[in-house]
């Protein structure tokens, strides 16, 4: 074996972190048929989904911020003002994202994180299931990840 020597940096760099990823996904799509049968397709590209309701004085009530990608819709952000929680929002503004990313764009499944402090137990009672836990991310803070099958 030929021992070598490396320099390590950790400066910001944008020119390398796109040729970074560039790499990875030619190694990924040469490692998995699956996303090798992804490229090229319109299930490739991240595509935004984004569904706001407004109050009546026009003011933001909430939101879902999401995107969809080879089937799958993740939930980014979900936010309702605190005035308008316990109304139904968030529930309907999660049911709208769903209903696009199955009816229009042919999404199979939901993914998402919350933390234990924000709304595991909404989205539990959505029909997510809860599919890892993370303790202490941030320190004293888990974090959940959640599925749903959209079918």
């Amino acid at each position: 074996m030929v021992s070598r020597m490396f320099r390590i940096e950790t400066e910001v760099d944008k020119e390398r972190r796109d040729l970074l990823r560039a790499r990875l996904l030619e190694t990924n799509t040469a490692a998995s048929p699956v996303l090798r049968a992804l490229r090229g397709t319109p299930r490739e590209r991240e595509v935004p989904l984004q569904v706001w309701a407004l109050d009546d004085s026009g003011d933001l009530a909430g939101g879902a911020v999401c995107h969809t990608w080879a089937d799958w819709l993740h939930v980014t952000y979900l936010w309702v003002d605190g005035r308008h929680r316990g109304a139904g929002l968030g529930s309907r503004l999660l049911a709208e994202a769903e209903r696009i990313a199955r009816e229009e764009r042919a999404c199979t499944a939901a993914r998402l994180e919350t933390w234990d402090f924000q709304a595991p137990d909404f989205y539990k009672k959505q029909g997510y299931e809860v599919v890892c836990v993370i303790p202490d991310y941030p320190p004293g803070i888990t974090e959940y990840t959640l599925i749903k099958n959209l079918r």
